[in-house]
């Protein structure tokens, strides 16, 4: 498009795009209306009373050209000025050869013009030493011939005065109209405000509440809200009761299976049990209602110490990497599901690396945890597809080193985005295995 460079430029927020949508028209307005009424009416104004002006001193130069000597000159002229309110003057020293004026004198160049088209033998014009009187130096067949006369009766009353005006009045309907753009914008903050809490697990109390539009929108969120919240409580109410359901049947089995003599197999009837029920511990962790716990202000350093301790005491090799000043601040986060994530993580680690490496970064806007081993890693084209529920990538990960049913990076990547955040996975630099970052939003 011919205007995409401008996009640079634009404001960002709603706040700052209604801001401009409501000066610039000001803006311009006044720009317009002070430059038409300037050029149109000051400027023509000052024009037709050069001009009568005009007439009254070139009569008087025609008398003192027609008189015999300089002093009958200076005699008539002295007669004539004081009918027409004119000051005459003889210039002392040496004539300036320029024109004076002020720079904010807008009509003072329309002037100039006006009194040199109509004055051939006006020498020089001086508007600045007395911004209430003009002064013009004339040649005269008699030497040069100073002339003084008020500037109202060649200017109207100055410009400038009516652009204060503008401004003035500009600036005070711009500071009322922000007053009411606040104040419209105020309900979609709100909104935007639930709406993120939400995105991070977290519900806020909210009321529709501003214009029609926005409390439209607001009640959109509102059903939204309860609909997901609904579905959420149905989805663990059900895998719950699967769950229940399927335990019953196996505690059977197991307690037949307990009962039976030891065979080849009876124990790979056991091995079968034991991971249908590991297959229903994980398929419930999974569909767990983590919004239910509410957020507290904890140490990220103090979870990630917390959670290397667990994993050694299991027998996994953790190593931790923490820079000096990393997790010293309280940050808002719910500890169990953040626990249950980086557990995940880790034990996704140990079954395919013998090293595993786990740290965490409090940076100004993020707290980034990071997990990495010197396993196989994952293709970057299929790491999307690892974070599918149930996916398991036989030939990129040694699925011999241990079982599972695809939902260790699953329940990590739901829990991220729980809190507002995302799984990413990457390649380790310093072990060469799989990276593991949970970045997280403050």
């Amino acid at each position: 498009m011919v205007f995409a460079w401008l996009k640079q430029y634009m404001p960002r927020s709603l706040y700052g795009r209604a801001a401009l949508i409501l000066i610039m028209p000001i803006a311009v307005t006044q720009i317009v209306v002070s430059v038409v009424l300037i050029q149109r009416y000051y400027e023509g104004t000052t024009r037709q009373m050069a001009h009568g002006l005009s007439l009254e001193v070139r009569l008087l130069l025609d008398r003192v050209n027609a008189a015999p000597d300089r002093d009958a000159a200076m005699g008539v002229a002295e007669g004539l000025a004081a009918p027409l309110q004119i000051e005459l003057f003889l210039p002392e020293g040496s004539v300036p050869a320029t024109d004076r004026r002020v720079f904010y004198d807008l009509s003072g160049r329309a002037l100039i013009e006006a009194l040199r088209d109509m004055l051939p033998t006006v020498r020089a014009i001086d508007l600045a030493s007395d911004e209430r009187r003009v002064t013009l130096v004339l040649d005269t067949r008699h030497g040069p011939l100073g002339v003084r006369f008020s500037r109202n009766r060649v200017t109207a009353s100055n410009p400038h005065q009516l652009l204060v005006w503008l401004v003035f009045t500009g600036i005070l309907m711009t500071l009322i109209a922000f007053l009411f753009l606040r104040n419209q914008l105020r309900p979609i903050r709100r909104l935007a405000k639930a709406a993120e809490a939400f995105g991070r697990g977290r519900t806020v109390p909210y009321a529709p509440s501003g214009a029609v539009e926005v409390r439209a929108a607001g009640h959109a969120f509102l059903d939204m809200r309860a609909r997901i919240e609904r579905h959420i409580e149905q989805r663990t109410l059900l895998l719950s009761g699967v769950s229940h359901d399927l335990r019953t049947p196996l505690t059977r089995l197991k307690l037949g299976l307990s009962l039976l003599d030891d065979s080849p197999d009876v124990e790979a009837l056991r091995r079968d049990v034991e991971e249908m029920e590991r297959i229903l511990d994980a398929f419930l962790a999974f569909a767990r209602d983590t919004v239910q716990e509410e957020p507290t202000r904890v140490s990220p350093r103090a979870l990630v110490e917390g959670v290397a301790e667990d994993a050694r005491r299991a027998g996994w090799p953790v190593e931790l990497a923490l820079p000096p000043a990393a997790g010293d601040e309280m940050v808002l986060l719910r500890p169990v599901a953040i626990r249950r994530a980086l557990d995940n993580l880790v034990r996704n680690a140990a079954a395919h690396g013998t090293r595993i490496r786990l740290g965490v970064d409090v940076l100004p806007g993020a707290v980034r945890f990071r997990v990495e081993d010197d396993g196989p890693g994952i293709p970057p084209d299929r790491r999307a597809e690892a974070l599918r529920p149930f996916a398991r990538l036989d030939e990129a990960r040694n699925q011999n080193r241990g079982s599972g049913v695809g939902l260790g990076l699953a329940i990590a990547a739901d829990i991220a985005r729980s809190h507002g955040g995302v799984l990413r996975l990457g390649e380790s630099e310093e072990l060469g295995g799989l990276k593991a970052e949970i970045v997280i939003p403050r």
